[in-house]
């Protein structure tokens, strides 16, 4: 049990020094986040824009079903 717990953190290990970061290691400071950052702006603009598009055509959808059942 030992040596498989072993030899999972070395392939573990071994897998992160082949991952790139968004980032430069030799900057410093808030610049070496800046991709990162704008990445997760980016992903949180897209999450809002998905949720009003759901939540708009839910609305529609619950519109539609009262109309055809008769119940407003």
């Amino acid at each position: 049990m030992l040596s498989r717990l072993r030899k999972f953190f070395s392939e573990v290990n071994i897998e992160l020094h082949k991952t790139t970061w968004p980032w430069d290691p030799k900057e410093s400071g808030f610049k070496k986040f800046r991709e990162l950052t704008d990445s997760t702006i980016v992903v949180f603009v897209a999450m809002l824009l998905l949720g009003a598009f759901v939540n708009f055509w839910d609305l529609v959808m619950v519109g539609v079903m009262r109309f055809l059942t008769g119940t407003y």
